[in-house]
């Protein structure tokens, strides 16, 4: 398994513009519908922001089957950054299932693990707190906060959540072990494996129910990342989108990643994204005018917007969809 190493790993850190500028389908694009439009839209961008692009895409036929309409380059073993998060959330939320732990485990919040970059841990600059699994949890899925990763590594070690990632079947999809058990560099992934994650995720076949609607439920929060896939859509519409994202840099330039799953109004999955860029420009830019993310917001609304029809007699089971419901306190 050959990858870069990034300068980012090392240190252990994983991570609006108007809809005007984001734009919309051109009517060249729009002339096709469907997945033949997605995969037109994918490609005019991925020759606009150049690098090297590692995707995989499905959606549900009309028998519910899954099946690929994007394979570029899919087995590539890459740097998954913060996507890895989710796997790592996996492992855990794997020993709940199994009764090592519970969502209301405790484990203490020390000054000396913080670590900065995304999340919301380092920004407290008092430490102490007694956080629930569920807690950090919700943190790192939801905000990336890397914190949290230290967190899950003092319940489930480097080498626990490998072995854990082996039994589900996934090959390539591995944390990087480093001398203190319980720390590890986030680690590689393809996007074909991040496929199979969510659709197992979204099917409620990677975990128990229980914990497979936790993970969709935060994932699809709307407190969360909205720059890339979710940008140009409505509240309604991010409500049905499950997205990670992950941002860093090697030797090559750039990273920027984003997978998810999307679903129709009543929670049935119709769609994975898994898209991996690298070798990108505009370093130390980690916001939504990164040109890599703002094709993630076109190929985004282009995903939204050809949708397969729901399956008449699919057999996926759904996931609620919570609508935001602004609250004034009180």
């Amino acid at each position: 398994m050959s990858v870069n190493f990034s300068r980012r790993s090392a240190l252990g850190l994983g991570a609006v513009a108007a809809a005007a500028t984001v734009g919309v389908s051109s009517p060249a694009e729009a002339a096709v519908s469907g997945p033949a439009s997605i995969k037109k839209v994918y490609e005019k961008q991925k020759a606009k922001v150049g690098g090297l692009w590692h995707t995989h895409m499905a959606a549900v036929d009309a028998t519910g089957a899954i099946t690929p309409f994007v394979e570029d380059d899919a087995d590539h073993v890459t740097y998954g950054y913060s996507v890895q998060k989710l796997a790592v959330a996996t492992a855990v939320l794997d020993k709940v299932d199994r009764g090592e732990l519970t969502m209301g485990t405790k484990v203490d919040l020390q000054g000396d693990i913080v670590l900065d970059g995304s999340g919301i841990y380092f920004l407290q600059g008092t430490y102490g707190d007694d956080l629930t699994v569920a807690g950090f949890l919700t943190a790192m899925l939801l905000v990336s906060d890397n914190t949290a990763v230290r967190l899950c590594g003092r319940l489930v070690p480097a080498l626990e959540i490998n072995e854990i990632l082996a039994a589900k079947g996934f090959v390539q999809t591995r944390v990087i072990p480093v001398a203190n058990p319980n720390r590890f560099y986030l680690g590689v992934t393809t996007p074909r494996e991040m496929h199979d994650l969510l659709w197992r995720l979204a099917t409620k076949t990677l975990l128990s129910p229980a914990s497979c609607d936790f993970m969709l439920r935060v994932t699809r929060g709307l407190s969360g990342y909205h720059d890339g896939v979710r940008r140009v859509m409505s509240s309604r519409e991010r409500e049905r989108v499950a997205t990670k994202y992950g941002a860093d840099f090697n030797e090559l330039g750039e990273s920027r990643h984003e997978v998810g799953i999307m679903f129709d109004t009543n929670g049935v999955p119709l769609l994975t994204y898994a898209m991996f860029a690298e070798g990108l420009g505009d370093p130390l830019n980690y916001g939504a005018t990164h040109p890599a993310v703002e094709a993630h917001a076109k190929i985004g609304r282009a995903l939204i917007d050809n949708l397969p029809p729901t399956p008449g007699a699919t057999v996926a089971p759904r996931s609620k969809i919570q609508h935001f419901k602004p609250v004034s306190g009180g």
